[in-house]
This record gives C-alpha cells, structure tokens and sequence, in this order.
C-alpha cells in the first residue's frame, strides 16, 4: 500500500478520472472528458460525442474534418456534443445542482461551453491543455471563472 504521501493531490485526482472519461469519447478528432465536482464529490461526468440515440462519428465520418474546418470553428456543424456540455447535460436530467462547482476537462471549453459553465454557477475549470478560442477565454475571465491550466504529475 503506497504511503499517504504518495497520493495525488484533489486536482490530479479529479483530471486523471477526467481522463479516463475521455476514453469513452467517439469523436474522431480529439477525446474530451469533463468532470465537475463540489466539496470533493463527483457530481457528473461526460465525454464528446454523439447524441443519445444517434450513430457515432466513428459511423458517419466527420463533417468538419471533411470540410477542412480547423479546431476551434464552425462548432454548429459538428455532430457531436462538447464534454463540458454533456457533463452539465447529465446533472440537469439527474436534478444535480452545479452552482459553486469546480469543472475539470481535458481540453480548455470553448465559447458554447464557457457559456454553459458561467451559467450553471461553475467557479473554476481546470484543464489540461488549452484550445484556440481566446472569446471563450474573454468570457470566463469576465464572468470570474477561473481557469486553471494543469501540468504534468501536478
């Protein structure tokens, strides 16, 4: 059994599930996962990827990549719903309050989910790595969101 000291702090923690979450992803460009917690607990997860009930990109292709869309543009026309988004989605259709949450993904949100994430309460998201969307960055700023890249073993 490893020493007490050993353990990953709450925020590692927390992005490593994340992490895992994203393995579920079907979405053929990049694997999300989001988790968003309060007081140490896990109050929802989610991945991108299709909608409920609705064939996966893996089966379809992708539109944007087809297109030449880069990452960050024409998110409408993208089949597939954002992590950030399906883990708020999963605690609405559960009755799950978010004010006062704490969000981690694995890619910073873009502008449709930092909407979302200043909405439902969430206080502060930590991420990975970053996504080019400096709107999305603009709005959580103004909102008081913070934002929080993580690094490695951190």
């Amino acid at each position: 059994m490893p020493a007490a000291d050993n353990r990953p702090g709450w925020d590692q923690y927390f992005m490593d599930i994340a992490l895992q979450v994203a393995t579920r992803s079907t979405c053929l460009r990049r694997q999300v996962g989001a988790v968003l917690v309060k007081d140490k607990r896990i109050l929802a997860t989610g991945y991108n990827g299709a909608p409920r009930n609705m064939k996966h990109c893996s089966q379809t292709g992708c539109l944007r990549e087809k297109l030449n869309i880069p990452s960050g543009e024409r998110h409408e026309i993208c089949r597939a719903l954002h992590a950030e988004m399906n883990a708020i989605l999963q605690a609405a259709a559960h009755g799950v309050q978010l004010r006062e949450s704490i969000m981690y993904s694995t890619t910073q949100p873009c502008v449709l989910c930092a909407k979302m994430i200043i909405n439902v309460g969430v206080t502060t998201v930590f991420m990975t790595e970053g996504y080019p969307d400096k709107l999305a960055r603009q709005m959580l700023d103004e909102a008081g969101v913070r934002l929080i890249q993580l690094g490695e073993n951190t």
